[in-house]
């Protein structure tokens, strides 16, 4: 006990002394608050106005305070709408101004009074949100109410919002940490409380009220999974009355489709009578123009069909070269509600849909199709995906199925095959071999109606490829094409299967999937990696038509080109042309030497990615923590860093290109300092104090800012400039302008989210450059497009189908003109067309205020 008092002290003794100092000089700084709203409370007894208010010599409002209640409110009425019966809810306060004196921190959050791990409390839901319920009572949705809260006595308040004295307290309870004023104003009763609310059942939770009272300021209130989110309103916004409603003036257009579904299926490639190459990806059928020669680049153009509302598995070309038989897949919709398989029989040239067979008939989904070749057509034979893979004819005029039948044995080893003139038939399998069926008279008489049984017999063979043959094709001079899978080799054959000429494609193209003739000489090819390429024997081929073969996450635009860059788990790096409809350039990573390590990155993928202001050089997050920055020029890695061992999420360069932030799901923003054409990076800080894994984060116009969100619907702010530090008061940072919005919680977007919705229903979300519209990337296959701001709970939109599974991404390019998005699954890269008001083409585009699954043919503009 002696040594405890003496020059020895430990340092809990002096972290004693300093707390105690601290709740010494908060009690002051209480003192002054409940003198200032005792005296604000007696203003508003006397029915005084903000103007008399600021005349009996209460300090005016500062900067960062809101605007008055709007025209036609008293100023003790609190506004709130309320919408209920889902878990999204929305809640408008509006408190007397102006603030009362002594108020340093603003309104604190209406979530009580737990703190976050930094000592302050996020505007969003997380741990700060674990004390409140979800929203309950009752009353008709969108009810308007004008609140008037009782008169109290300026004795009342005080009482009311006294709480002990830090003096008081035992010793032993300084060693907690110490509250903030806003904290301790929470601790004390509320004005709300007193009316006789029930806390469960009222929308805003217990500290709705008490979370503006101090600061008088003006806020939006929205729930997600039972958690409030409090999101403070612009000064410049009076009545949110003010704001734009209904769905924006401009539309989209889809223009290109990046890709082609080579993977995983077979017989995906036609040319039709037009000369136009049909084939498909996700839900839109694909009907491609070359441009230039033989085995020359890219151009022409596309046109897609988009009547199914799932991904299409197979096609069929009719023998008038004009219709196409598409089938799809079943699915679910976004209420989990099943979507049957079925096939559409439509017209290539006006894209209109002429017939739907077998809606309810199919299991699963539709694996194979094909038109009746000696009646013109007449007929179409399904086979579905079922167990049993039932085939079933149709009558394509009138829709009706005309028989069925269960294939009991899959083919498993013979992938392809093809008729030729002669009624032969050449059948490729698994084994790389080349079989010649023909014709032949048995010696045995049939029984009961008498005459020779024909059938068929091998009568030829041939060893063609290495590894399984995947595609047949039969040329229009008679001899036959055949693709190998192992090998990559596309042969020629003559008559009596002698190989005529052959070449091999490149192998970071993959194998050969189909082949289908063109026009002359010409050829095309897809291939296992979902390339599409254009050539003949001769000369050689090369691509038209490129993607990307798994899962697909990251993607940002360049700056000041119409040039984009995607990655996802294929662990291809892509730059691609907006313009010219083309790759730029990808790299592999899987082959990748990079400066910190010389293994290869066989495991590790591109999550996300932000070009640097001067458009010189990208950075690209990992799955690993791991992080890189690439010349856009010379494709070079010449930065190469780690944060952590968990997945990098998001990673954002400021506007005047000095800083790099990374959000991790480490919970971690890791800023850092970056040279003028970004080649060169050092760690500047870090931004603690999220509680859960960043999902978003944008910069401020003056590079001195972030805005971010995360897993547990936090929204926090930061002072970059000043030293990583979080902004406690996060009211001041209403009126703070924004360089990007991508940030999927926030005032100026928070209408985006729909009803019921369980806060992963939104993946991205990007805010034009003109600050007019806002695009959004959901969990139900859809592309919407909003006006910006979106501060009206449930805004219509207008709804965009074409994805056949999670839309991951969004970003608008550099001048606004195109819309870039990213299927999840489907591995799509959807390049649209942002149409104006007064923008021409078809205006089929309905509004929707929920995600919808009807259709994509009416969705189609």
């Amino acid at each position: 006990m002696d040594g405890a008092g003496g020059p020895g002290k430990g340092p809990s003794h002096e972290a004693l002394q300093s707390l105690s100092q601290r709740l010494q000089v908060q009690e002051k700084e209480m003192e002054l608050v409940k003198a200032a709203l005792a005296e604000a409370l007696r203003l508003l007894r006397l029915q005084a106005s903000p103007t008399s208010l600021q005349d009996s010599g209460m300090p005016a409002p500062t900067r960062d305070s809101s605007p008055a209640a709007p025209p036609g409110l008293p100023p003790t009425c609190t506004l709130s709408l309320v919408s209920r019966g889902t878990q999204t809810e929305t809640e408008v306060e509006m408190e007397p101004s102006p603030g009362p004196p002594g108020l340093s921190n603003g309104p604190p959050d209406p979530q009580g009074g737990s703190e976050e791990p930094s000592g302050t409390q996020s505007e969003g839901g997380g741990s700060s949100s674990s004390g409140t319920g979800s929203p309950g009572g009752t009353g008709s949705p969108g009810i308007l109410r004008l609140v008037h809260p009782p008169q109290r006595s300026d004795t009342a308040r005080r009482n009311s919002s006294s709480s002990s004295s830090p003096s008081e307290r035992p010793r032993q309870k300084l060693s907690r940490k110490a509250a903030s004023s806003a904290n301790l104003l929470l601790r004390s009763g509320s004005t709300e409380s007193r009316c006789g609310k029930d806390p469960l059942s009222s929308p805003g939770g217990p500290g709705s009220r008490r979370s503006n009272y101090n600061l008088e300021g003006i806020s939006v209130k929205m729930f997600l999974r039972g958690r409030p989110i409090t999101m403070y309103i612009p000064s410049g916004i009076r009545s949110l009355e003010e704001l734009p409603s209904g769905p924006p003036p401009e539309t989209l257009s889809l223009d290109w489709v990046y890709g082609y579904r080579g993977r995983d299926s077979r017989s995906n490639l036609f040319v039709l009578r037009s000369g136009e190459v049909v084939y498909f990806i996700a839900c839109v059928v694909v009907l491609y123009r070359p441009g230039g020669g033989p085995g020359g680049p890219g151009g022409g153009g596309q046109r897609h069909y988009r009547g199914h509302t799932d991904c299409v598995r197979c096609l069929a070309v009719h023998p008038d070269g004009v219709r196409v038989a598409s089938g799809q897949t079943a699915g679910v919709d976004k209420d989990g509600k099943p979507l049957q398989p079925v096939v559409h029989v439509w017209d290539s040239e006006t894209l209109l849909k002429l017939q739907e067979i077998g809606l309810g008939a199919f299991e699963r989904g539709v694996g194979a199709l094909a038109f009746s070749v000696a009646d013109q057509g007449a007929f179409l034979c399904v086979v579905d995906d079922s167990n049993e893979h039932m085939l079933s004819v149709w009558d394509c005029s009138r829709g009706t199925k005309l028989a069925e039948i269960k294939k009991y044995k899959k083919p498993k080893f013979i992938p392809c095959f093809v008729f030729l003139p002669d009624g032969d038939i050449l059948t490729g399998d698994s084994e790389g071999n080349i079989l010649t069926w023909g014709r032949s008279v048995s010696d045995c008489k049939t029984p009961g109606r008498g005459g020779a049984k024909e059938t068929y017999g091998i009568v030829a063979q041939a060893h063609a490829h290495e590894g399984s043959i995947f595609a047949l094709c039969l040329r229009r001079d008679g001899t036959v094409l055949s693709g190998g899978g192992r090998d990559r080799r596309l042969v020629q054959w003559g008559p009596g299967l002698v190989a005529l000429q052959e070449t091999e494609i490149p192998e970071h193209f993959g194998a050969v999937r189909a082949i289908a003739e063109g026009l002359g000489s010409e050829l095309l090819v897809g291939t296992t990696k979902n390339a599409l390429l254009r050539g003949d024997l001769a000369q050689g081929f090369s691509p038209v038509i490129q993607g990307h073969t798994d899962e697909l996450w990251g993607l940002c635009t360049h700056p000041f080109q119409n040039r984009f860059l995607t990655c996802g788990h294929d662990r291809q790096l892509c730059l691609w042309d907006g313009e010219g409809h083309a790759l730029a350039w990808s790299i592999d990573l899987k082959k990748g030497i990079f400066l910190n390590s010389p293994s290869l990155l066989s495991q590790e993928t591109g999550l996300c990615a932000d070009f640097h202001p001067s458009g010189a050089a990208v950075a690209v997050g990992l799955n690993t923590g791991r992080w890189l920055v690439l010349d856009t020029e010379t494709r070079e890695i010449v930065s190469d860093f780690t944060d952590g061992n968990e997945q990098l999420s998001v990673v954002r360069y400021s506007p005047d290109g000095l800083y790099l932030a990374i959000g991790s799901h480490d919970n971690m923003i890791y800023i850092y300092s970056v040279s003028s054409d970004g080649a060169k990076s050092s760690r500047f800080g870090r931004c603690v104090g999220h509680s859960s894994f960043i999902t978003h984060l944008d910069w401020s116009k003056d590079g001195n800012f972030i805005m971010s969100n995360s897993g547990d619907y936090e929204i926090l702010y930061w002072d970059v400039a000043g030293g990583c530090k979080l902004l406690r008061n996060r009211y001041e940072s209403r009126d703070r302008e924004w360089a990007t919005y991508t940030c999927v919680l926030g005032f100026h977007v928070y209408g985006v989210w729909p009803d019921g919705s369980d806060g992963t229903d939104i993946n991205s979300l990007c805010r034009s450059h003109n600050e007019r519209v806002v695009a959004v990337a959901d969990d139900f296959c859809k592309v919407h497009l909003f006006q910006y701001p979106c501060a009206r709970a449930k805004a219509p939109s207008l709804v965009y189908g074409g994805h056949g599974s999670h839309v991951t991404s969004v970003r608008f390019t550099h001048d606004d003109s195109h819309l870039i998005s990213l299927g999840g699954k489907d591995a799509s890269i959807f390049q649209w067309r942002v149409l104006g008001a007064g923008g021409a083409g078809p205006a089929l585009v309905t509004p929707s205020r929920t995600p919808s699954l009807s259709p994509a043919s009416s969705l189609d503009v």
